[in-house]
């Protein structure tokens, strides 16, 4: 995870970059990464019960069913979704490079705005899976630090 201020500066520019560019506020996509790792760019997160639900009927090789049940990198996309989303990587390890991942992840994200009509709470609601019921105001209370206007602090 990087400590050095500099380091999430850099990360939260680039975030800012592909947000824009995926049509995304900026300000939102920090809020989701910070939700999300804290800025660690090499969180993963195994989730059995998404394997077995999502993953496993689709009878692939273990290790590929395995690295699907896995979210990965700054926005933790889960390795299903980005394949679902045309992730054409070999590995999705990939999606822990901060570039790939928050691209991935922005037009992950843009998917689930387009599909709630842009209301961000169904949105948010959608990209979380419903499993935490604060999770959108969880985000809303992180989105202010990342206006233009401030400089980020990082909490966790």
């Amino acid at each position: 995870m990087p400590n050095d201020p500099a380091d999430i500066s850099a990360l939260v520019a680039l975030a800012r970059t592909i947000a824009v560019q995926q049509g995304l506020s900026p300000s939102l996509v920090c809020a989701v990464i910070e939700q999300e790792s804290a800025w660690n760019p090499y969180a993963i997160r195994y989730e059995p019960a998404f394997r077995t639900r999502y993953v496993a009927p689709l009878r692939l090789p273990v290790t590929e069913e395995i690295a699907r049940s896995i979210s990965w990198g700054l926005m933790q996309v889960m390795g299903q979704v980005a394949r679902e989303n045309g992730f054409v990587e070999r590995f999705l390890p990939t999606l822990c490079d901060p570039a790939t991942g928050i691209r991935t992840g922005c037009i992950v994200l843009r998917k689930k705005m387009d599909a709630a009509s842009g209301d961000l709470n169904r949105a948010l609601g959608l990209w979380n899976g419903g499993a935490n019921k604060d999770y959108a105001a969880q985000v809303f209370a992180r989105i202010p630090q990342y206006s233009p206007m401030q400089s980020p602090t990082i909490t966790n």
